[in-house]
């Protein structure tokens, strides 16, 4: 399976905003450039391992929470993030989602029954 650079640089951008960093306190978090960190974001650049876990560390994230779109058996990072979105929703935000993901997880199945 190949590493999917745009989803990992989306989750990057996604982290660094919900700590309230900029890309340059990212860069110098990370030991990185600030240009760097914009290529990264943007799924424009391969990161290297040391860079990838440099990142990871300035994030104070694991490495596979960044990986999660890439690997089939990243399952629980999936669950965690869903729990933190969930985590502040009302109580009739929880039941309109949880209809919502019913609806949609039937219709993702009939459509891989259809193919």
């Amino acid at each position: 399976m190949e590493l999917d650079y745009q989803a990992i640089g989306v989750r990057i951008r996604r982290l660094r905003k919900e700590r309230g960093l900029t890309q340059q306190a990212l860069a110098e978090l990370s030991g990185q450039e600030p240009s760097n960190i914009s290529h990264i974001e943007r799924g424009a650049t391969k990161l290297s391992l040391p860079t990838l876990v440099g990142v990871a560390n300035a994030l104070e994230v694991t490495v596979d929470q960044l990986l999660c779109d890439s690997l089939p058996a990243s399952r629980s990072v999936f669950e965690t993030e869903a729990a933190h979105i969930l985590s502040d929703c009302s109580h009739l935000e929880l039941k309109v989602i949880l209809e919502t993901i019913r609806t949609l997880k039937e219709n993702l199945r009939r459509l891989k029954l259809s193919e």
